[in-house]
């Protein structure tokens, strides 16, 4: 009887490098299709994971987020470090680190390999774009370069899939052999002090940091490592070695105070006093790091590179001689952002109509099989009604992230944010805010997914917080039912525009202008600090990779379906049963003649009618409005909204918009079918409606008293401006952020502000 020995143990490979090397078409190079993308847990940080095969063994892949330095200054910034130093759960321990460098940038590129150097694990070096440098005239002897490290340096064409076989063969061999002994690139003076701070930590209980760790605690002054120990309440709970809480538990003491075991304040004493020290050798922390790393890649490339004696300029450069120029540059940029927003909110509408009409098929198909009654109203009004409410924003995801994909892969997003960065400078943001927040104006569904483009955390999260004050396409049958139903059809500059269109625009815009001041607010209060600078590399143009793209595309389409959209679906039950029950006996009677009315309906619809059957089925269908109606305002959600009745009515509302509201929470655009159903008109009314437009000018206080005015109408056209009425923005929030917290807080910030521009809107409007 043979014995056969169980399959060896998936290697992990990590992949790292500076933004625009290509590291994501070589990760699909290797992976192909078969990747999972997701965040890591506790941050927002995304995972990207693959398999490959290198010869006979199975290899894990995980795609790092591309940076430009391990130096963390946040704890997003840090999971790379985590990741590198094992530290990360839900990884491991990395057997080998992949370090995609461009080719015709190597000089820059291997400062991040210097740092990676540091952390002792075994390294291949991929030098990828190879084709862009050669055609740059930049010649690399890759041969002396790998005797040089110590390590196996590889060429990669990755777009091309040249040099993956061989990259894969490099892969087997480093994770086999253990890595160089390397010097240090800094003096003696500082591996002294880094000693005697892992001496001083060793005495106050906080044993085994890594070296790389104490390295950064004396380089990265404010960073995360030196802030994240001084100022943790609890910073060893379980006995967690090294400063953060993903990593293996060791023997290490509780933390009895704030800081590394209550010393906090003697740890950044101690810190200060070791940069004095270090200054006074020459060694003056922070800028030496920079200097002596890139005194280091001079030495180790010096007779490795040739390189022209005059760069002659390129196809990229003369491509960018326009589209980088301050004006015809920007009028190519503003052109394309317009044919973005159309794709989003007019091109995607065809698709959106196709999911609508498929959800009422489906709806219809099914509840076909289904005898009236409780079961019937949630498979169809609430389970199928909700999964359409998720798949209605796919083909907008889709297109987002296509254009997205396409203008990252030929690299003119780059350039795109290095235009507009001076313009959201102004409110604390950079240029790469601009795209997510003018998608926003479509759905800010695919807007806040779109902020993974921003890797500072602080723009990236107060971007997310500020992409739903975008007025979304969903607002707009608000905006067209209150504009057309209370203002006047006025015709200004000989007719060419009308009083509702001015209306409408203002307040399209309206919450893109309450965006300025609370970004900046948030920048300078919930995400303040130190702001970097703006560096953005200006990439060669490439053509795109259709492989690239589609996986991109597929990746965000995936995740916002199986995450966001379970979450979406959940509400959209919840609303439906608020909307449903209770089911109690007084009301019974009613429920049952809806349902014995839409057996009626449905045969007269079905039959050939003639004008008696036509009058027959207006007469049924409008007693079922009037009872739908009127269970509407019994069910929970008319409860509640009798109840909220004396906070809304100083906005000059009713329960009936008070309930149109809560109802809407969903959608926006779900509003103008409620005060459809409220007022015995159907859910199905749309908002050009004349009969809707009658009824909400005829509705009345119980005192005769109209409810609607101008002053009204702003104000509902006001709070829906500036609310959070969208679960799938929420959701979406929570899902790119990891924390309902931040959903929480979108929800409370915008529901506070709709509310107080709604009451002045009403307020000051009544003066008048």
């Amino acid at each position: 009887m043979s014995v056969v020995d169980p399959p060896a143990k998936p290697l992990t490979a990590i992949l790292i490098g500076n933004p625009n090397t290509g590291k994501s078409t070589l990760f699909s190079a290797l992976s192909g299709f078969h990747a999972l993308t997701g965040n890591f847990p506790g941050v927002t940080v995304e995972k990207k994971i693959g398999r490959t095969k290198c010869g006979d063994r199975a290899v894990d892949l995980v795609d790092l987020p591309g940076t430009y330095s391990l130096a963390p200054r946040t704890l997003d910034e840090m999971v790379a470090v985590n990741v590198l130093l094992g530290r990360q759960a839900d990884v491991g321990t990395p057997d080998v680190v992949i370090c995609i460098v461009d080719a015709s940038n190597i000089e820059r590129n291997l400062y991040l390999v210097s740092q990676v150097l540091d952390i002792a694990l075994p390294v291949v070096v991929v030098l990828n774009m190879a084709d862009v440098a050669q055609s740059r005239g930049i010649k690399i002897d890759e041969q002396a370069l790998s005797r040089r490290l110590g390590l196996p340096v590889i060429k990669t064409e990755a777009h091309r899939k040249r040099g993956i076989d061989e990259l894969r063969q490099a892969i087997l061999t480093a994770a086999a052999t253990p890595p160089p002994v390397r010097p240090s690139v800094f003096p003696p003076a500082f591996t002294a002090e880094c000693k005697g701070l892992d001496e001083r930590l060793t005495q106050w209980g906080y044993r085994g940091t890594p070296a790389y760790l104490l390295e950064r605690l004396l380089l990265d002054v404010g960073g995360y490592v030196e802030s994240h120990l001084v100022n943790s309440e609890a910073m060893n709970p379980r006995g967690v070695t090294g400063p953060t809480s993903n990593g293996p538990a060791s023997n290490g003491p509780t933390s009895n105070g704030p800081g590394v075991n209550g010393r906090g304040a003697e740890l950044t004493s101690y810190l200060a006093k070791a940069r004095l020290r270090l200054a006074d050798q020459g060694c003056k922390v922070p800028a030496a790091e920079a200097r002596l790393r890139y005194a280091w890649v001079k030495q180790v490339l010096d007779t490795i590179v040739i390189k022209p004696l005059v760069r002659t300029a390129n196809l990229s450069d003369k491509i960018d001689s326009f589209l980088t120029h301050r004006y015809v540059g920007m009028f190519f940029f503003v052109v394309l952002m317009f044919t973005l927003f159309q794709a989003i909110y007019a091109g995607a509408v065809p698709l959106m109509d196709l999911f609508k009409d498929a959800q009422k098929w489906v709806g219809n198909f099914v509840g076909g099989w289904l005898p009236q009654g409780m079961v019937h109203s949630l498979v169809v009004d609430g389970v199928i009604a909700g999964v359409g409410a998720v798949l209605i924003f796919l083909p907008q995801i889709v297109i987002l992230f296509l254009f997205i994909a396409l203008l990252e892969d030929c690299g003119y997003m780059a350039r795109a944010a290095f235009l507009v960065d001076r313009l959201m400078t102004k409110v604390g943001l950079s240029g790469k805010s601009f795209v997510p927040l003018m998608s926003s104006f479509a759905c800010a569904v695919p807007g806040v997914m779109a902020t993974r483009v921003i890797e500072n955390h602080r723009d990236r999260m107060t971007t997310i917080l500020v992409a739903p004050l975008m007025s979304c396409s969903a607002r707009q049958p608000v905006y067209l039912l209150m504009a057309t139903a209370f203002f006047p059809a006025t015709a200004y500059l000989g007719g060419w525009i009308e009083l509702p269109s001015i209306v409408m625009f203002a307040m399209t815009f309206l919450g893109a202008l309450v965006a300025v001041p609370v970004a900046w607010l948030l920048k300078n209060t919930v995400f303040k600090g130190e702001t970097p600078p703006f560096v953005m590399e200006l990439p060669s143009y490439k053509w795109p990779s259709p492989r690239v793209v589609f996986s991109r595309v597929y990746d965000r389409s995936k995740a916002f379906v199986l995450r966001a959209g379970t979450l979406i679906l959940a509400t959209s039950v919840l609303v439906w049963g608020a909307g449903y029950f209770p089911n109690d006996e007084s009301r019974a009677a009613d429920r049952s003649r809806v349902d014995a009315l839409q057996m009626q309906i449905d045969q007269l619809a079905a039959a050939a009618k003639d004008p008696v059957q036509n009058a027959r089925l207006e007469v049924l269908t409008e007693e079922q409005n009037r009872l739908r109606s009127e269970l509407l305002e019994h069910s929970l959600q008319g409860r509640f909204g009798k109840s909220i009745e004396p906070a809304v009515k100083p906005l000059g509302w009713d329960w009936r918009i008070g309930v149109a509201t809560i109802a809407s929470f969903p959608a926006r655009e779900v509003i103008v079918g409620t005060l459809g159903t409220i007022y015995s008109l159907g859910g199905s009314v749309k908002a050009e409606n004349t009969s809707l437009t009658a009824a909400i000018q005829s509705a009345t206080w119980p005192d005769g008293r109209k409810v609607y005015n101008i002053p009204v109408a702003v104000s509902i056209m006001v709070f829906f401006a500036l609310c959070a009425q969208c679960a799938s923005t929420l959701m979406v929030i929570k899902r790119e952020t990891n924390s309902w917290g931040w959903a929480a807080f979108t929800f409370i910030y915008m529901t506070v502000l709709a509310y107080i521009g709604a009451l002045a809107a009403y307020q000051i409007g009544m003066m008048f």
